[in-house]
């Protein structure tokens, strides 16, 4: 991250931008410092979770990752420019989130206090490991940026308490997540650690996705809660790119951000692994996504329900849905 500095009018200005104005605001968002904002509850779910506040969770099951995204930004801000200030900001978050871990090294606010004991149970829907990937980007960064080791071993427990729960072994949940996120992350753990338990983990988690039977349809038999997607009908295995094991997968399937978060991982591991046939799979997607999938804008993800992939050439400029995360996403792939 330190390795390369941005000299140009055009970024230069954006940096300013989001270092004296977008990160401020954020800031005060998170911590419902805003009259007439809808209080985002972020941060207070993290003290009731440390025990530093009394009350109820509110917002939504992923309501921890943009407390995780705000430390990133300000990791990629610290980066190229001091603030003790900002710092001394972010190190007081993270000493909460160490106090809201758990003993076993669980970290999420929305099991913690909302639904304490349900674990792992909806991971279709849930974003429980979404959360997670999110905190260890963070944690990864901000190591990068300060030095700092705080975070890193906060979540290092949280990720081995991942890799506890989750793998081949008959004890363990051969499940993935809805949301891909987490796969990526463990890459980085694992470059910023050598530790090679969260690259295997990473692996587990790309090639576990879409085997029969599939997860996802053995998780929504056993549970009571069918009111959020009311899966299979209002939303099949391609919106989580659990239709077919993503070695089989040649086209851009449903939601275009997990989609972009998966595809990085694959190429990620490709990378770390030598796994020449993984990096095949990857070249054909990225030619289905630019060359049949993408406006001439680089947006991608043309339809609004779903935020999905549709069909090749599919592009309306009317309707187009071209959510910027997908963008993102896009990036991070390339």
């Amino acid at each position: 991250m330190n390795q390369v500095k941005i000299e140009d009018a055009f970024w230069n200005d954006r940096i300013r931008l989001v270092r004296e104005v977008i990160i401020p605001y954020q800031k005060q968002v998170l911590n419902d410092e805003l009259p007439g904002v809808e209080p985002s509850h972020a941060m207070e779910n993290f003290r009731i979770a440390a025990g530093e506040s009394k009350g109820q969770f509110h917002g939504m099951v992923f309501q921890d990752s943009d407390v995780a995204k705000w430390l990133e930004a300000v990791a990629y801000s610290l980066a190229t420019h001091e603030d003790p200030q900002l710092e001394k900001v972010a190190d007081d978050i993270i000493d909460l989130l160490s106090k809201a871990q758990q003993p076993d090294g669980y970290l999420n606010t929305y099991f913690t206090v909302a639904k304490p004991g349900q674990r792992w149970t909806k991971l279709a829907e849930d974003h429980e490991l979404y959360c997670a990937g999110h905190l260890i980007e963070a944690a990864v960064a901000y190591y990068d940026a300060t030095g700092k080791k705080k975070f890193l071993d906060v979540i290092c427990r949280y990720a081995d308490y991942i890799d506890s729960v989750f793998g081949t072994e008959p004890e363990k949940k051969k499940g993935y997540p809805g949301h891909e996120e987490i796969e990526l992350a463990l890459v980085k753990l694992y470059r910023v650690t050598g530790e090679e338990r969260y690259l295997k983990l990473a692996k587990y988690f790309v090639d576990e996705r879409g085997k029969q039977p599939n997860y996802f349809d053995l998780e929504y038999e056993k549970t009571s809660d069918k009111s959020i997607f009311r899966y299979p009908d209002d939303w099949d295995r391609s919106y989580t790119q659990s239709h077919l094991p993503v070695r089989e997968q040649t086209t851009a399937e449903g939601h275009s951000v997990r989609a972009m978060y998966l595809y990085t991982a694959m190429a990620d591991l490709s990378l770390e692994t030598g796994d020449g046939e993984l990096a095949e799979v990857c070249k054909a997607l990225w030619d289905n996504v630019t060359q049949k999938r993408m406006y001439v804008t680089g947006g991608i993800g043309s339809q609004a329900y779903d935020e999905a992939f549709t069909i090749d050439y599919d592009l309306p400029n009317d309707t187009g849905y071209t959510e910027t995360c997908a963008s993102i996403g896009l990036a991070f792939f390339a």
